[in-house]
């Protein structure tokens, strides 16, 4: 074809220049804005609630923005020295538990995606049936104490080390990688090891960091467990700080308590309890949003 010569082939419309497509952008446009602001609302609202004085609480009169700022309520908190403990613990136990679940969940999971194991059937259905029934609460309570794991990092670490949800989304990713790849690096020499930690784990990279996300979410957010197996208040995370705060704060509004600060606290310690715990995941969740998006997208259609 001579430079510069025009094409006599007719132009063909793509869904980019469509009317159609189009109309599906502005709609699609708008719902996700109003999803946006639905999903947010809440969460400014909690703030805003967290910064007011108690009398716009109480009468309903604060929606996104502060009304009688006063940070009474952070003041109480921040000052003891005890929140600044249990919050310590809390980045402990997180990075700890979440540490050890990706590992058993990622060996768990290489495992059960090979098909010609003996006994994978067996090894489904076992991580199948935990997804289903548990020993229940005192059974559970009877046997962590008796591994000598009560007022430990372990009573919170090791009953929830492996998530059964995880442990099947993680599998499903496995098996969609190719088999040749392995096979190729089972002739050059590597062993089943050399084969996860060479080949599998630099190619899972989002499934992985989307499985940090599930679980350090998981573990950060969780207080039961502590509650249940920990007895000193130096070990407890700093959920089950802000829980026992707001308990207390509770009770002396209701017995009449005369101090203004704690009546200040009781109207807005949930709210302050929502703030603190959730900024430190609003602040790692950007860093691994890329693949969280690229982790569960599984289903795609792979070119």
């Amino acid at each position: 074809m001579i430079l510069g010569a025009k094409s006599d082939a007719p132009k063909t419309r793509g869904p980019v220049d469509s009317r159609g497509y189009r109309i599906f952008r502005i709609v699609n446009t708008v719902v996700l804005i109003g999803v946006v602001i639905v999903t947010l609302f809440p969460f400014l609202n909690i703030v805003s609630r967290s910064l007011s004085d108690e009398a716009y609480i109480i009468t309903g009169r604060v929606s996104i923005v502060p009304r009688g700022f006063n940070i009474t309520a952070y003041k109480l908190v921040m000052s003891d020295p005890m929140f600044w403990t249990n919050y310590r613990n809390t980045v402990v136990y997180t990075v700890v538990a979440t540490l050890i679940s990706i590992v058993l969940t990622t060996c768990y999971a290489y495992v059960l995606s090979k098909p010609q194991l003996k006994g994978r059937g067996v090894l489904v259905g076992i991580a199948l049936f935990t997804m289903f029934f548990t020993g229940g609460l005192i059974p559970n309570y009877v046997l962590v104490t008796s591994l000598g794991m009560k007022n430990t990092i372990w009573a919170v670490v090791v009953p929830n080390a492996i998530s059964v949800f995880n442990l099947l989304v993680m599998k499903a990713f496995f098996e969609s990688l190719p088999t040749e790849l392995e096979e190729a690096a089972a002739v050059d020499g590597l062993n089943t090891y050399g084969i996860l930690l060479r080949i599998v784990l630099p190619l899972s990279k989002a499934i992985i960091a989307t499985m940090v996300l599930f679980y350090a979410v998981a573990f950060w957010n969780s207080w039961f467990s502590a509650f249940l197996y920990m007895d000193r208040q130096e070990l407890l995370p700093v959920t089950v700080y802000l829980r026992n705060l707001i308990v207390g704060a509770t009770d002396a509004q209701e017995a009449g308590a005369a101090e203004a600060d704690v009546v200040q606290a009781a109207a807005t310690l949930q709210a302050v309890t929502i703030v603190l715990t959730t900024l430190p995941i609003l602040a790692v969740y950007p860093f691994v949003q890329r693949y969280f998006v690229r982790g569960v997208m599984l289903g795609a259609v792979k070119g």
